[in-house]
């Protein structure tokens, strides 16, 4: 058993929740949110800040979009207000899965935590391995991190995990499904063993309950709707095309007005299809983990400001990527995974607004998607399609201007991965676990004769060490 359970609300607005103030928020924090326009607390945050406020281990349950971030984030703050952290010892820690997420909730906190007086410290793989050395050894007093770059700098004795007194796991489930459950063990078994935990998941599989009945004492367990496509303000549709119109069906509905992210299966898929919309006059950036830290901050940033209004993406964009008014989804290559559907199509209709699932469905992978969908629990409106058909109409599509548009991405070099072997902290340095994504790749150790290769392609440069 995980304690008591309190289910909440799917308004996102409801009038009956309590204010911050009264949930027993700290009355600096309350202000801090108010200067953000942020007055009223989600269900997830009005079920769970007053047990997490008062010390007790919560076990957070909800979909995507539903406000998890401030669920934890507030009590982590307001629980180390007041005192700092010594150099190296952060006193409140944040798990999370992939980078993109950690810089989300980082940039989530970082207002409010300086409001207050505190310092938040984001520790990822793809970012200087110096800086968060340097950051660590001033003092942090929340780390928000990946395990795998996380556990690099605790043996390399750049942190130390013993002053943590509130830890936090963030999306537990995909950090279980991405192979992280022994590297999340390993660093929940240094911080205090008195210290307060808190962890979120949208599902509770054996996994996560693993972490559950070793780490959490007598949790109290809140939950939103469980994951599910049944969203009232989710329309999914199952598009069956022959394969010689998917591209120009996938490129009308890539033209249409709104945001819209596109998935598909590989990294070179992304790159391809972004490139081809670009030449069909579709402005599209492509995201996956083959990509620089740098390169995938700027494509994200881009399309979040509107500068490019489709994402092309693998599914490192499933989890952890919140944007807000994504009007529609499209699934180029259907998942397999019921999992995967719904958490990729959890990118749209998020926090009450409204939004489109669209799956692109080959004659021949109807059966294979119908089981999957049946699955996710989702009802889906299935028609069959061709280039400027109707249905593709009613969805806003559109016939592209076949005027190519050019969306620049500059080349970076890894040059912070291959110095870290040349700095005095990166002697020796043993590879953590694999942050799946593009995050730290498992290395093997240098070799005396080992020298930089340089491999060129046209006007861009990239160094491969080691």
């Amino acid at each position: 058993m995980h304690g008591s359970s309190t289910p909440a609300s799917p308004d996102a607005q409801d009038p009956k929740l309590p204010s911050f103030g009264e949930l027993g928020l700290p009355q600096d924090l309350v202000r801090a949110l108010a200067r953000r326009g942020i007055t009223e607390p989600f269900p997830i945050q009005a079920a769970t800040l007053p047990d997490a406020l008062a010390g007790r281990d919560v076990l957070g349950r909800g979909q995507t979009g539903s406000g998890k971030t401030l669920a934890f984030g507030l009590p982590l703050l307001a629980r180390l207000a007041g005192e700092k952290a010594k150099p190296k010892r952060p006193r409140g820690l944040v798990l999370v899965p992939t980078r993109e997420l950690a810089m989300q909730v980082s940039d989530a906190l970082q207002p409010l935590a300086h409001a207050i007086g505190l310092s938040v410290r984001v520790v990822m793989g793809g970012a200087a391995f110096g800086k968060q050395v340097d950051g660590l050894r001033r003092g942090v007093d929340v780390v928000v991190a990946t395990p795998g770059r996380l556990t690099d700098l605790i043996q390399q004795g750049a942190c130390d995990l013993s002053q943590v007194e509130i830890a936090i796991l963030d999306e537990a489930d995909h950090m279980t499904d991405l192979g992280f459950l022994p590297a999340v063990s390993a660093l929940l078994d240094m911080v205090r063993a008195d210290g307060q935990r808190l962890l979120f998941s949208a599902t509770l599989d054996q996994n996560v309950d693993v972490l559950v009945k070793r780490y959490l004492t007598s949790p109290v367990t809140h939950s939103t709707a469980p994951p599910s496509a049944a969203v009232a303000t989710m329309e999914h549709h199952l598009l069956v095309v022959h394969p010689a119109d998917k591209a120009a069906v996938t490129a009308e509905i890539a033209n249409r007005e709104g945001r819209t992210i596109l998935f598909v299966r590989t990294q070179h898929g992304a790159d391809r299809l972004a490139t081809q919309l670009g030449r069909q006059g579709v402005a599209a950036g492509s995201l996956h983990g083959g990509k620089t830290q740098g390169a995938r901050s700027r494509t994200l940033a881009e399309f979040r400001e509107g500068r490019v209004p489709v994402l092309v993406a693998t599914n490192v964009a499933a989890r952890g990527i919140h944007v807000d008014d994504v009007s529609l989804v499209l699934h180029v290559d259907p998942p397999t995974d019921p999992k995967d559907y719904l958490h990729r199509a959890g990118r749209t209709a998020r926090a009450g607004e409204s939004g489109t699932v669209v799956t692109l469905v080959t004659p021949q992978q109807q059966r294979v998607v119908d089981q999957m969908t049946t699955k996710a629990g989702v009802t889906a409106i299935r028609a069959r399609v061709r280039p400027g058909d109707a249905t593709l109409t009613e969805l806003g599509a559109r016939k592209p201007s076949g005027e190519p548009v050019i969306v620049v991405e500059r080349v970076e070099t890894e040059r912070s991965s291959s110095r870290r072997s040349t700095k005095p902290y990166g002697r020796g340095r043993t590879a953590g676990t694999h942050e799946r994504f593009g995050s730290d790749r498992p290395k093997r150790a240098p070799r005396a004769n080992d020298a930089p290769t340089t491999r060129r392609s046209g006007q861009a440069t990239r160094q491969f060490a080691g």
